[in-house]
């Protein structure tokens, strides 16, 4: 039987969830289906159907995020799967494209997503944009280095009181870090809600670090408790922390650690730049554990290109070979000028640098260097000192970070 690509119906949500949740083998209730609804843009879910049944789903929703020097609204592909009866027949490719020929029909320059798994999205374009940071720290051994004073102080609140503080912090850091994204109280609600198993059920904190121009630093994190032989090997989970300033960050760090009764800390989707390495007297005993963490698609690449700064001013030609989205494929030069857009066209000029649209969805953000892609044999240098012009122009800090799961 044909499989049929088609939007969904504002009614066949649960049932678009429904097959969603069965490709990863589960089945939601319903707090999840209301959560998933809270976030979801109707005209933007796509499915597969066998008959009258959806086989294949994938959607998106639109957030604005944070790009060296700017920020522009992406789109978030998410609920993509294929039940596992259906599989092999090029459903998810097609759902895919549906996505991104809709994501480039609304004027959308960037695609961006994370990945059950990472081999599956660079077929279709997407890069390794950023890396996360996974810790697991003993409380024991966690003393910072010398010289360590508090800034400020720690308030403990409800998360009525917490939220409002905690959406002004981050919007006042956002834009200087590549990769994070707006956040609105839904939105909040929903990356605060995203937990499986017994996480569910235990209550969330939110600590408000206060200096002395008011809050400005916030921790979220929840506590599994866990005592063998009446000795607490407890672990506090820090499932988002954020600071203004490097005197919140070192304080709000000091507090999740020092918590009475936990033996562990432990983060995940940290920057891979954390300058905990640096606070910790025994940088070791982070156990620090790099991963694939946000995967990026430039959907208009010209578009895209100019729409970022750049480190330093230079002209590059580079040459993009994207079968999956055409209209990107082929050769464009790049004029960044001194604190101001770049301009980027098409241009029949020899290319100094040729890669893939994955390549160049890894080095968007700023976090990839065009030369560690050298080095794995996937950027190709045809000018001598491309890529060292390439990476002075493209490389940005801090090192993108986006600590959201959607």
């Amino acid at each position: 039987m044909d499989i049929q690509i088609r939007r969904i119906t504002e009614d066949e949500f649960a049932p678009f969830l429904l097959a969603s949740e069965l490709a990863s083998s589960d089945v939601p209730d319903r707090d999840e289906i209301e959560r998933e609804r809270s976030i979801a843009e109707h005209d933007r879910n796509f499915a597969a159907f066998d008959g009258p049944d959806i086989v294949g789903t994938a959607g998106a929703f639109t957030m604005p995020i944070t790009v060296p020097g700017g920020q522009l609204v992406a789109g978030y592909p998410t609920l993509v799967g294929v039940l596992p009866t259906h599989r092999r027949r090029g459903i998810a490719a097609g759902l895919m494209r549906a996505l991104l020929e809709d994501a480039r029909e609304r004027g959308e320059l960037l695609s961006v997503l994370y990945a059950s798994e990472g081999g599956i999205y660079g077929r279709y374009g997407f890069g390794l944009g950023t890396i996360g940071l996974s810790l697991r720290i003993e409380t024991a051994r966690s003393a910072f280095v010398r010289g360590y004073e508090a800034s400020g102080q720690i308030r403990l609140v409800d998360r009525e009181r917490a939220t409002k503080e905690i959406l002004a912090v981050h919007e006042a850091t956002r834009l200087g870090i590549p990769g994070m994204v707006h956040l609105d109280e839904g939105h909040l609600a929903y990356v605060v809600g995203h937990e499986h198993g017994a996480d569910r059920q235990r209550p969330s904190f939110f600590a408000l670090h206060e200096g002395t121009s008011g809050v400005d630093g916030y921790a979220i994190y929840k506590v599994a408790h866990d005592w063998p032989e009446d000795t607490p090997n407890t672990t506090l989970h820090v499932r988002d922390l954020v600071a203004a300033n490097p005197g919140a960050y070192a304080d709000l760090w000091r507090f999740v650690l020092d918590v009475d009764l936990v033996a562990y800390v432990e983060a995940g989707n940290r920057p891979s730049d954390e300058s905990l390495f640096h606070l910790l007297r025994e940088p070791r005993r982070l156990r620090a554990r790099l991963s694939d963490n946000l995967w990026v698609r430039l959907v208009d690449l010209p578009g895209a290109l100019a729409a970022r700064r750049y480190a330093a001013p230079g002209r590059l030609v580079i040459e993009v070979s994207d079968p999956f989205c055409e209209w990107n494929d082929g050769r464009y030069a790049i004029e960044a000028a001194e604190d101001s857009a770049a301009v980027v066209n098409p241009t029949g000029d020899a290319a100094e640098i040729a890669c893939t649209a994955s390549d160049l969805g890894a080095t968007y953000l700023g976090g990839t260097s065009f030369r560690e892609l050298h080095r794995a044999g996937r950027v190709e240098e045809r000018a001598e000192g491309a890529l060292a012009r390439t990476d002075a122009m493209f490389g940005w800090d801090p090192a993108p970070w986006s600590p959201y799961e959607f």
